[in-house]
């Protein structure tokens, strides 16, 4: 059987660099590893931690194409992350004047949980841990 050792990272193409740049490091909170922009593409790359783990590539591309990225959509469903008090998070992000879903419970675990978006309307996560 394979043998995989983790998730690496996570792809995002976005719509308008700046704000999404913005809104991962500014707002959420992320590190910036390194920023390249390559001229043959007309594109940056972003590269982003979560407490020194490599977690996402931030891509701008000229017009990229529409997808569906509603949660019931088919393929990629969100982006969860790891939180220790869910209200304290999603009270955080409507001071910065994002919405944010009423927080819910995990019904299996017991766990508090509540959904937002990034700035092109990817389903965000945050998911109450210990």
């Amino acid at each position: 059987m394979l043998q995989l050792n983790s998730v690496h990272h996570i792809a995002i193409i976005c719509s308008d660099y700046e704000r999404s740049k913005h809104f991962y490091t500014e707002i959420l909170g992320l590190e910036i590893i390194r920023e390249v922009y390559r001229a043959e593409r007309d594109s940056y790359k972003l590269d982003l931690e979560l407490n020194g783990q490599y977690i996402i590539e931030l891509f701008s591309f000229p017009n990229p194409p529409a997808r569906p990225s509603r949660p019931e959509a088919l393929g990629l469903r969100h982006l969860a992350f790891a939180v220790s008090d869910v209200a304290a998070a999603k009270k955080e992000l409507e001071t910065a004047g994002i919405d944010v879903e009423p927080i819910r419970i995990d019904a299996h675990t017991g766990r508090r949980f509540t959904f937002f978006s990034d700035p092109d309307g990817l389903p965000l996560e945050f998911y109450e841990e210990d």
